[in-house]
C-alpha cells in the first residue's frame, strides 16, 4: 500500500540519479523491444511522407530525428543513433515528469528506498540460510 504523498520526505539528489539510471535501462529495453519484436517493417517506401500515411511504425518523430532503418525497412537494433534516441527521450520525459508532476518525486524516492531495503533484507536472508 502506498502511503500518503503529503507525509513522505522530499527526494534527495541521489534519488534522481537512481531514477534516471532506471529510466536509461527502460529506454534501452524499449529500443531492443522495438527492434526485435517488430513483425512488420516501419518503412514501406523510400519517401518519408508516404510512410507517414501508410505505416503504423513510422512517425514524425522518426522523420525529424532521422531514425535509422535497414534495407527492408525494419528498425535497426545495431544502430547507436537509435539507442541514443530511445534512451535520451525516455530519460528526458521521465525527468520532466519527476520535476513537474506533483509528489511524483516523493513517490519515486519512497519506491527506491523500499527497493533498497528489500534487497538488503534479501541479501541477509540468503546469508543466514546459506548451507554448504
Amino acid at each position: 500500500m502506498v502511503p500518503d504523498p503529503q507525509t513522505l520526505p522530499e527526494a534527495a539528489t541521489w534519488h534522481y540519479v537512481v531514477a534516471l539510471m532506471a529510466l536509461a535501462l527502460l529506454g534501452a529495453l524499449g529500443h531492443v523491444v522495438r527492434a526485435v519484436f517488430n513483425i512488420l517493417p516501419d518503412r514501406l517506401s523510400d519517401r518519408p511522407m508516404m510512410d507517414l500515411i501508410i505505416s503504423d511504425g513510422y512517425s514524425w518523430h522518426d522523420m525529424i530525428f532521422k531514425t535509422e532503418y535497414d534495407e527492408a525497412g525494419y528498425y535497426r537494433l545495431d544502430s547507436l543513433h537509435n539507442l541514443r534516441l530511445a534512451v535520451g527521450w525516455t530519460m528526458l520525459s521521465g525527468f520532466v515528469v519527476l520535476m513537474v508532476g506533483p509528489d511524483v518525486s516523493k513517490l519515486c524516492a519512497y519506491f527506491i528506498d523500499s527497493a533498497i531495503v528489500a534487497l538488503i533484507d534479501l541479501f541477509w536472508y540468503r546469508v543466514e540460510t546459506f548451507k554448504w
